[in-house]
């Protein structure tokens, strides 16, 4: 299906020109249509899924017809859709909600994760820990248990025969710095491994902490870039930082980070070579281990 949160915000564009052809403010159109000025300018920042009928509603007494209400209903419609995602609503934090409905109508993904591994791609009892962890910074605003069967819900889609292309740089230090138990990172390491052996569409490559980045200046967050199937559907970037996600779809800014992307690629190690990489870790973590023990 195709993200219904990509569609909302090619709808809120569409909506905004319409109105702004008329010379028209959200004041003005909110009077017109029997709407609060809130909930236009929510429409037409896509912060709010559409109601199908008050969208054609709106499109009739703004007088649009042919072609262009067409493609207007059709986005409304797909920006109304509800996907797997809704029937966790909040339990599953909104940061994750966001990931999963770009999934859902990905092409590719590619991504850069600084400080953290690909959530689609954790071991249960590594979720479990990184949950601990989060704990220490305060109160959830997620449920641990519904938030780690969303993560499952995310790995089978990308597994799935048509899921998307995935792509990613870890950086070297996540595998150092994360402190969860070594025979626990070892595992997830060793899955890492068997995921991307046995998925040619999925790649990992590493990032070692003594690798110079040339071209330019060093990205300063995790970040995700996601393409789609049907050309209309901008190429999306988003940015994670502490407290939200910012999703950016103007071209030039996304054109940066496609290129922060490139340079960090080439920088890492080959995909062969990461992985060879990943297994001496993993080794040296249970030996470790077992030395603790």
């Amino acid at each position: 299906m195709p993200s219904p949160y990509v569609r909302r915000r090619r709808l809120a564009v569409e909506l905004r020109k319409i109105r702004e052809e008329r010379d028209m403010t959200a004041d003005e159109l909110a009077r017109i249509v029997y709407q609060s000025r809130t909930k236009i300018t929510r429409l037409e920042t896509g912060a709010i899924r559409p109601d199908l009928a008050e969208i054609m509603d709106l499109l009739d007494r703004l007088g649009v017809t042919g072609p262009r209400y067409d493609k207007v209903v059709r986005l409304a419609r797909d920006a109304a859709q509800k996907g797997w995602w809704d029937s966790f609503g909040d339990s599953m934090g909104a940061r994750q909600r966001l990931y999963a409905d770009l999934e859902s109508g990905a092409a590719t993904i590619r991504g850069y994760n600084q400080t953290g591994f690909p959530a689609v791609l954790q071991l249960p009892n590594f979720i479990k820990a990184l949950v601990q962890l989060d704990e220490h910074q305060g109160l959830l605003d997620y449920r641990p248990d519904r938030m780690a069967d969303a993560r499952a819900h995310r790995q089978r889609r990308l597994l799935q025969p048509d899921g998307p292309s995935y792509e990613t740089v870890l950086d070297e230090c996540v595998v150092h710095r994360l402190a969860v138990p070594p025979a626990l990172m070892a595992d997830q390491l060793r899955h890492l491994i068997d995921v991307v052996t046995e998925e040619p569409r999925i790649s990992i490559r590493l990032l070692l902490h003594n690798a110079r980045v040339p071209g330019g200046l060093l990205p300063k967050s995790s970040f995700f870039l996601y393409t789609f199937a049907e050309p209309a559907d901008p190429t999306m970037a988003v940015i994670d930082t502490v407290a939200t996600d910012l999703v950016l779809t103007d071209r030039r800014a996304v054109a940066r980070y496609t290129e922060h992307f490139n340079r960090l690629q080439e920088a890492a190690l080959s995909k062969a070579d990461s992985l060879a990489f990943l297994d001496q870790v993993a080794d040296r973590l249970i030996n470790e281990a077992g030395s603790e023990a």
